[in-house]
């Protein structure tokens, strides 16, 4: 575990966010198909609950479960196969998750897709981007094959994926908020890929804010957010907070 990271300032300071009395808050950062990381930070997270057997825990997992790792299919796997006992598990809708879905309906989603690495998902369900042809017919023939791999329980477990979370004075999304509008109005759009708006923005968003999205090389704490994204993919560091009461603290993969 590395040690409890505090938001350097508070603006009441006689309330300190904090979830439920009597629960104990697991959030986990995009993941994006290395299911090696998961099940590490899963034995993590199960070693550290075990200190706490009678709290109420929930685990809330970000999104971005797909795509840039080679593991994506495993990855949902493992999600819907091996949910940790005893906790209430909330899966979070990514913007990656999002596209993949788009692409299944809509072949015009693909080249943006792949540009986010949605090939490496691909490859996970043993579709390949065929040689011959222009891109749109190989892009025609990879929607056409990615719909036949997929096993049903995958496409209800994305489709069933949800936008937000909260947790007493936590607000969990996958990319933010926008700044102004309350988190009951907020547009999907921007809970899946807003960044700069959200990011510099010195609001008090009602909530703190826990996200990912955006890549950091360590979580990063505001007053206002939590970015949980450490670009696990490429650096091995898979990033889990926890909150009990007015605690924080994190568990990390080992990049």
């Amino acid at each position: 575990m590395i040690p409890r990271l505090f938001g350097s300032r508070r603006r009441d300071p006689d309330h300190l966010p904090e979830v439920p009395e009597s629960s104990r808050v697991y959030a986990i950062g995009d993941i994006h198909g290395r299911v090696d990381l998961l099940g590490e930070l899963h034995e993590m997270v199960l070693e550290d609950a075990e200190r706490w057997p009678d709290r109420r825990k929930v685990v809330v997992y970000i999104g971005d479960y797909v795509d840039r790792g080679l593991q994506s299919r495993q990855v949902i796997d493992l999600l819907i196969d091996a949910p940790l006992r005893g906790f209430e598990a909330i899966h979070l809708k990514g913007n990656h998750e999002d596209m993949m879905l788009a692409f299944l309906k809509d072949v015009t989603a693909g080249p943006g897709w792949m540009l986010n690495g949605g090939n490496a998902t691909l490859y996970s369900y043993g579709v390949n981007l065929a040689d011959a042809g222009n891109m749109d017919e190989r892009l025609e023939m990879a929607q056409a094959e990615l719909r036949r791999h997929l096993p049903q329980r995958h496409l209800d477990f994305l489709e069933s994926l949800k936008l937000t979370h909260a947790e007493g004075d936590y607000f969990f999304v996958h990319a933010g908020i926008r700044p102004g509008v309350a988190l009951d109005r907020q547009d999907e759009l921007d809970m899946l890929w807003i960044r700069d708006e959200f990011l510099c923005s010195p609001d008090d968003h009602g909530k703190v804010v826990v996200h990912g999205h955006t890549i950091t090389g360590e979580p990063e704490v505001r007053p206002n957010r939590i970015g949980l994204d450490t670009g696990a993919f490429a650096s091995g560091t898979l990033t889990c907070l926890v909150l009990d009461g007015t605690e924080r603290s994190f568990l990390q993969t080992l990049g």
